[in-house]
């Protein structure tokens, strides 16, 4: 998987395997989700593509 930042998915989780140069994902996409059955604050949503990157 490349490393490429892809420019229209945002994110500032340094600590997720597929974060890029700058505040950019690699994905192409991502999956997001809720933990919450009526979810209304941002904080109630989840990025369901999150990998915890590996320490080499």
């Amino acid at each position: 998987m490349s490393n490429e930042p892809n420019t229209n998915v945002n994110c500032t989780v340094g600590q997720c395997q597929y974060h890029s140069v700058g505040n950019f994902c690699s994905l192409d996409s991502i999956s997001i989700g809720t933990h919450e059955s009526d979810p209304s604050q941002p904080e109630c949503v989840d990025c369901n593509s999150f990998r915890k990157q590996s320490i080499q």
